[in-house]
């Protein structure tokens, strides 16, 4: 399970440190998928979790324009990217520029994935739903999770 928040920075060849706690789950020689995520973030999936998803998406139907667009946009923002080994990856520049990442990021683990956000975009991100928490919370915990 991926938890936790971290801040770090990303340097002039666009390399991150992804933290040690969240890359010793990760199998090393398949490394990670990287895309567009939600809210302007990147998501970063080991791979089996990206086959995983993969495998569920596409039992999807793709005769709703919605649907396809979804699903273009997810896997052709999509790049292979492995830990060097000082556990860096590179970000590419068009989701650098996606996610409006300019040099110090937030690292989210989100249980099945990483999220990588500007570290001023979450800011304003996590105040804003941090005062609606217990709200969500309340709707959540009574869908009986």
């Amino acid at each position: 399970m991926l938890i936790g928040e971290y801040h770090h920075s990303v340097d002039k060849k666009n390399r991150l440190i992804i933290p040690s706690s969240l890359r010793q789950q990760v199998d090393k020689k398949n490394g990670f998928i990287i895309t567009r995520g939600l809210d302007k973030s990147l998501f970063l999936y080991s791979f089996l979790e990206w086959q995983n998803l993969g495998n569920r998406l596409k039992n999807l139907s793709t005769t709703q324009s919605n649907t396809r667009a979804f699903l273009r946009l997810l896997s052709s923002g999509a790049h292979a990217v492995k830990p060097d080994t000082q556990g860096r990856i590179i970000l590419p520049q068009t989701l650098k520029g996606f996610a409006q990442i300019k040099e110090k990021v937030a690292i989210i683990g989100a249980f099945n994935k990483i999220e990588i956000w500007s570290e001023e975009r979450w800011n304003i991100y996590y105040c804003e739903k941090r005062i609606i928490f217990e709200e969500l919370s309340e709707k959540i915990m009574d869908l009986g999770i």
